[in-house]
C-alpha cells in the first residue's frame, strides 16, 4: 500500500514495547513479523538488534537464536552466522547447527575476506563430531568432502568417502563419481581412470564422464585445472597433447578403444550417442599426437552421421572434431556426407534432419563464405523451398510442438544477412525480415525467429517492432538478466524513454526482489538441510550483484531522469537533489573496485552478425565472417574493460551535470553556495577533479584531452580521431560541454589555462553543430538504406546539447535581477557581464539552429507518404531478375498461391492465408515513423526551451 513511514512507526513502538515486556520477547511470532517488516523496509539492522536483545535476555532460547541466525543470514554476516552456530551446536549438540557453523565458516572464504586457515577449524569441527557422533546425512557428507577438497587434501577425503561414511551417498554411480574426481586432482590419473570406467559401464551415455576418462588415461590435467567450470565443449578444446612415449599412448588408446567398442556392442538404444562421440574423440586424439589418419577420424564421422545425422545437435557435436582437419579435408568430409545422405533412403523426417545438418556442416567449415553471391542466393532459395516442401509433415503437430524443418527459415535469413552485408542491397534484409514473419505466422512460438526479427528491426530502426517482439518472448524471472540483451543497448540509445523507463523498472524490480529475498531461499536450504544449495544460493547472489547489466541499469536510470527532465532547470535541479547530487553514483563504482564483473547474458542466442551487444559486423565492411567464433578469454578481458569504461563514465554524468550549473550560476554572482554543500571556491575545484577522470577514461591526460578538443574544433583533425565506435563521439561531446563550464567560472586561479584559450563555449557550439548537420545531409528516404546514425544523433540532442541548454538556463537565471537590492558594481564588471551575456546569447543561437535542422529533417522524413515507403519495400523483395534480392520471397508467395489445404492442415493452411506481406511492409514504415515522432518531439521540447532563452536576452543585455 505504499504506508513505509506508518508501518516503520508502528514497528518502532512495538520494539519498545519489547524492550519493556521481556515477557513478549519470548513469542517468535512478534519477533519474525518485526523482521519481515524491517527486512521490507530495508532496516535489517533494527530486525537484527531485536533478535540481539532477544538472546541476551534469554541466552539458551534455541528459537531465538535460530531467529538471529537468519537475521545475521539476511546481512551476510558470516562470522556472526558462524559464531551463534556453534553456539546452537554446544547447546544442542545437533549436526545441522555444526553444518551451519561450516558452510558459514566456508562462505567467509568463498564470498568474503577469510583466510584459507578457516578451513581447518570446520576440518577440526568436523573431525571432532564425527569422533562421537559420526554423520548422519548425505549433505553432511558432501560439506566434509568439500572442506577437504578446497584444501587440497584429496587422500582424506577419498578416504573418508571409501569408508563407512560413504556409504550415505546411496546411488553407486554418485559415489564413483566423486571418487573419480578426487584421485585425478590428487594426480592418481591410473586409478581415476579405472573409476571412470565403471562409471561408463553403468552410464554408457556420460559424455563429459568419458573425456574425464581419456584425460586420465592420457595423463592430461587440462580437464582439472578449472574444475567445477568445466563443459564437454571446454574439455574438448583445452585437451593437450600428452607427454607419453609412442608405446605406451598407443596401448592406452588401445584400452580406451577397446572399452568404446565394449560400450558400443552393448548400447541397446538409437539415442545413446557417447558411444560413437568417443570413437570419434579416440581418433581426433590419435591425431594431435601424430598418430592418426584423417581418414580414420572422417570414417568415424560419417558413421556418427549415418546414425545421429537427422538430429539437431550434430552439427554442434561434431564442430571441435572438424578444426584438426584441413580445409580440403573438411570439403572432402563433406562431399561424403551428401554421397550417404543420397545412398540411403530413410523416413522424410529423419531426410529432412539430414538435410538441414548437411547445411549447417557448411556453415561451420566456413564453405559459404567464399561462394559466389549466385551460388549463396541459390542457397537461400533452397532451404525456403525445403521448408515449405517438408511442411505437411508438422500437418498434425500442435501449435506449441515444434514443426519439422523449422531450422531452415533461420538459416536462410542467416544466409540474406550474409547477401546484405556483401552487397548493401537493402533488398536482402527486408527479405529476410519477410521470411521470419512468415515462419511466424504459421507458429507464434518460435523464439529463434522473434530474435532474428528484433535484431533486424533494430538495424532498421523500426524499434518499437523490435520491443514488441522481445515482450513476445514472454522474458521473466532470471530470464531478465541472460535474454535482455537483445534489446537492452538499442532501447538505451532511442528515444522510446517511456519503453525503456518500464524495462529499467521491470527489471529492477526483479533484480532487487530477487536480492532481497535470496537471504530466506538460503534459510530454507538450511532449515532443509541441503548445505551445498545454502552456499550455491549465496554465491549465485553475489555473481547477479556483480552483473555488469545489473549495474549499468542502476546507472542508466538517474540518467533517463535527467534526460527525461532537462528541458526546464528546476525540474532537473528537483531530480539532482532526489539524487543527492550524483554523489552516491560515483560511489557505487567506486564500491565495485577491483571486484570481477559478471557476465550473465546467454550469447549463444544472438545472430551471428552480432556476437555480443558492442558488435555489429553490418554496420563495417564484409570481410568474409560468416560464421563467428565466440569470445575467447581475451575478448572477454576487453569486454569487461569496456563495460568499465562505461560504468565510470555514466556514473559520473550527474555530479558533473550538477557542478557544471554552479559553475555557470557562480560566473553571475559574487556570492553562492550550492545547496550549502559547496562554497564558491570548491565547485570549480570538484569540477576540475572530475575532468581529470574523466579524461582518463578517454584514455588521455586533462591536458591532452583539451587540445585534442580544440584540435578537432579548429577543423586541423576529423572527428574520427575521437574514436571509431559512437559511443566515444557522446563521451567527448559531454567532456567538452563540462570543461566549457568548468571554463566559464570565473575563478582566476584555474590550474590549466589552456581550457580557458581552446574550450569555450563557442567551440562546444562549434563542435556540436558541425557533426549534428553532417549527420544529417542525407535527405532521402531513412526506409532506403538504413540510417544507423540516428542512435548518436539522439544520444547528442538528449545528453551534451540537452546539459549545454541546461548551463545556458543556469546562466540566463542567475543574470536575472533579483529584485534586491544590490552592491554597486563597477564598470569592469558591467563589462565582464556584458561579455558573458554575448556569449549566452551565440550559444542560444547555435543550438537553436542546430536544434531546428534536426526538427526540419525529422519532419521531412516522417512526412514523406506512407503509401510510397511501403511501395518501396514491396518492390525490393519482389524482382523478375533470375538473381538478386526477391528469390527466395518468390518461393514464399508461389507456395502461398498453390497450397494444398488438405495437405497442410487447416490451422496451417488458415495461418498462411492470413499473410500479407503489405502489411509486414506497413508495419516496418509505422514504427520506424514511430520512433522519428518520439525523437521529433523531444527536439521539439528544446526547441521551444532555446526558442524562450532567444526571447530573454533582450532583457538580459540591457
Amino acid at each position: 500500500m505504499g504506508r513505509c513511514d506508518e508501518a516503520l512507526s508502528v514497528c518502532l513502538s512495538a520494539k519498545e514495547l519489547l524492550h519493556a515486556n521481556d515477557s513478549m520477547l519470548m513469542d517468535d511470532l512478534i519477533l519474525s513479523t518485526l523482521q519481515i517488516v524491517f527486512h521490507r523496509l530495508d532496516r535489517l539492522d533494527l530486525a537484527t538488534g531485536c533478535y540481539e536483545y532477544a538472546c541476551e535476555k534469554f541466552p539458551n532460547n534455541m528459537q531465538l537464536m535460530v531467529g538471529l541466525f537468519n537475521c545475521y543470514g539476511h546481512e551476510y554476516s558470516f562470522v556472526k552466522q558462524q559464531q551463534i552456530a556453534i553456539k546452537m551446536y554446544k547447546i544442542a549438540g545437533e549436526e545441522k547447527f555444526l553444518l551451519w557453523a561450516v558452510c558459514s565458516i566456508q562462505l567467509q572464504v568463498l564470498c568474503g575476506n577469510g583466510g584459507e586457515k578457516l578451513l581447518l577449524l570446520a576440518e577440526g569441527l568436523l573431525k571432532k563430531h564425527i569422533a562421537s557422533h559420526s554423520l548422519h546425512e548425505p549433505e553432511a557428507l558432501m560439506v566434509y568432502i568439500s572442506v577437504l577438497e578446497q584444501q587440497a587434501k584429496y587422500g582424506d577425503a577419498l578416504e573418508i568417502l571409501s569408508g563407512k561414511l560413504g556409504l550415505l551417498i546411496m546411488i553407486e554411480v554418485d559415489r564413483l563419481r566423486m571418487q573419480g574426481r578426487l584421485l585425478a586432482r590428487s594426480g592418481d590419473y591410473a586409478a581415476a581412470a579405472d573409476i571412470f570406467q565403471r562409471v561408463l559401464e553403468l552410464c554408457p551415455d556420460d559424455w563429459e564422464y568419458f573425456l574425464y576418462y581419456l584425460g586420465c588415461l592420457l595423463e592430461d590435467d587440462s580437464s582439472w585445472r578449472n574444475w567445477p567450470f568445466n563443459d564437454p565443449v571446454h574439455l574438448l578444446k583445452s585437451c593437450k597433447v600428452p607427454q607419453l612415449t609412442d608405446e605406451v599412448f598407443h596401448s592406452r588408446i588401445s584400452t580406451a578403444s577397446a572399452l568404446v567398442q565394449k560400450l558400443r556392442s552393448e548400447a541397446n538404444s538409437d539415442f545413446i550417442r557417447c558411444p560413437e562421440l568417443a570413437n570419434i574423440e579416440i581418433e581426433r586424439r590419435k591425431l594431435l599426437y601424430g598418430q592418426g589418419d584423417d581418414s580414420n577420424l572422417m570414417e568415424a564421422l560419417v558413421h556418427y552421421f549415418y546414425r545421429f545425422g537427422h538430429l539437431a545437435c550434430f552439427a554442434s557435436d561434431i564442430e571441435a572434431f572438424l578444426q584438426v582437419i584441413t580445409h580440403e579435408k573438411m570439403m572432402e568430409f563433406l562431399e561424403k556426407l551428401m554421397s550417404s545422405c543420397n545412398a540411403h533412403s530413410t523416413a522424410p523426417t529423419k531426410a529432412l534432419g539430414q538435410s538441414i545438418t548437411l547445411l549447417k556442416v557448411q556453415e561451420i567449415i566456413g564453405n559459404t563464405v567464399n561462394l559466389p553471391l549466385g551460388v549463396l542466393d541459390s542457397s537461400a532459395v533452397q532451404m525456403a523451398e525445403m521448408y515449405c516442401k517438408n511442411l505437411p509433415l508438422s500437418k498434425d503437430l500442435d501449435i506449441q510442438e515444434t514443426m519439422h524443418g523449422e531450422e531452415l527459415l533461420s538459416m536462410a535469413c542467416n544466409v540474406l544477412v550474409q547477401l546484405f552485408w556483401q552487397t548493401r542491397k537493402l533488398g536482402y534484409l527486408l527479405e529476410a525480415i519477410m521470411i521470419m514473419e512468415f515462419g511466424l505466422t504459421i507458429r507464434r512460438y518460435v523464439w529463434q525467429y522473434k530474435i532474428l526479427l528484433l535484431h533486424l528491426y533494430s538495424h532498421l530502426g523500426a524499434l518499437t517492432l523490435a520491443y514488441e517482439w522481445y515482450k513476445s518472448l514472454d522474458v521473466k524471472n532470471i530470464l531478465l538478466e541472460t535474454v535482455s540483451h537483445h534489446i537492452l543497448p538499442q532501447i538505451l540509445l532511442s528515444p522510446l524513454w517511456e519503453e525503456l523507463n518500464n524495462y529499467l523498472t521491470d527489471y529492477l524490480k526483479f533484480m532487487d526482489e530477487h536480492l532481497r529475498e535470496s537471504a530466506n531461499l538460503t534459510f530454507l536450504a538450511y532449515g532443509h538441510r541441503t548445505y551445498t544449495k545454502a552456499i550455491e544460493f549465496v554465491q549465485f547472489k553475489q555473481r547477479l550483484q556483480l552483473s555488469n547489466q545489473y549495474l549499468i541499469v542502476r546507472l542508466e536510470v538517474p540518467n533517463l531522469q535527467l534526460r527525461q527532465n532537462a528541458d526546464k532547470i528546476e525540474d532537473e535541479e528537483c531530480v539532482l537533489e532526489s539524487l543527492k547530487n550524483g554523489s552516491p553514483l560515483i560511489e557505487l563504482t567506486k564500491d565495485i573496485g577491483c571486484k570481477t564483473l559478471t557476465f550473465n547474458e546467454d550469447l549463444q542466442l544472438r545472430p551471428w552478425w552480432t556476437p555480443t551487444s558492442d558488435e555489429n559486423y553490418l554496420l563495417g565492411s564484409f570481410d568474409g565472417a560468416s560464421h563467428c567464433p565466440r569470445q575467447n578469454m581475451q575478448q572477454m578481458k576487453e569486454r569487461e574493460a569496456n563495460v568499465r569504461k562505461a560504468m565510470e563514465w555514466r556514473s559520473l554524468l550527474p555530479r558533473m551535470v550538477y557542478l557544471s550549473i554552479q559553475c555557470a550560476s557562480a560566473s553571475f554572482k559574487e556570492n553562492v553556495e550550492a545547496n550549502g554543500s559547496l562554497s564558491k571556491s570548491e565547485i570549480p575545484s570538484e569540477l576540475g577533479f572530475l575532468l581529470e577522470r574523466y579524461a582518463k577514461v578517454l584514455g588521455y591526460s586533462l591536458d591532452d584531452a583539451i587540445a585534442m578538443v580544440a584540435t578537432v574544433s579548429s577543423g586541423q583533425k576529423s572527428f574520427e580521431v575521437f574514436g571509431s565506435k559512437s559511443s566515444d563521439i557522446i563521451i567527448w561531446m559531454n567532456f567538452a560541454v563540462f570543461l566549457s563550464a568548468w571554463n566559464f567560472s570565473h575563478q582566476d586561479g584555474l590550474q590549466h589555462r589552456e581550457a580557458k584559450q581552446h574550450c569555450s563555449w563557442h567551440t562546444v557550439d562549434s563542435l556540436l553543430e558541425k557533426y549534428i548537420l553532417e549527420k544529417i545531409k542525407f535527405r532521402g528516404p531513412l526506409i532506403s538504406s538504413p540510417w544507423n546514425d540516428l542512435p548518436v544523433l539522439v544520444q547528442l540532442v538528449t545528453e551534451p546539447l540537452a546539459w549545454h541548454c541546461l548551463i545556458i538556463q543556469s546562466c540566463q537565471r542567475s543574470s536575472l535581477p533579483s529584485g534586491k537590492k544590490k552592491k554597486r558594481s563597477g564598470p569592469s564588471t558591467d563589462h565582464s557581464n556584458s561579455r558573458l551575456s554575448h556569449v549566452v546569447s551565440d550559444s542560444i543561437q547555435s543550438l537553436w539552429h542546430t536544434v531546428g535542422e534536426v526538427t526540419k529533417w525529422l519532419e521531412e522524413q516522417i512526412n514523406r507518404p506512407e503509401d510510397e515507403s511501403v511501395e518501396i519495400i514491396v518492390s525490393s523483395v519482389q524482382s523478375e531478375q533470375p538473381q538478386g534480392p526477391g528469390q527466395v520471397f518468390k518461393v514464399i508467395e508461389d507456395f502461398v498461391s498453390s497450397m494444398n489445404d488438405f495437405e497442410l492442415g487447416d490451422r496451417i493452411s488458415q495461418a498462411i492465408r492470413s499473410w500479407n506481406p503489405s502489411d509486414v511492409a506497413r508495419k516496418i514504415v509505422t514504427s520506424q515513423r514511430q520512433v522519428l515522432s518520439k525523437f521529433l518531439r523531444i527536439c521539439e521540447s528544446k526547441s521551444k526551451t532555446l526558442h524562450a532563452l532567444k526571447q530573454q536576452i533582450p532583457i538580459v543585455s540591457n
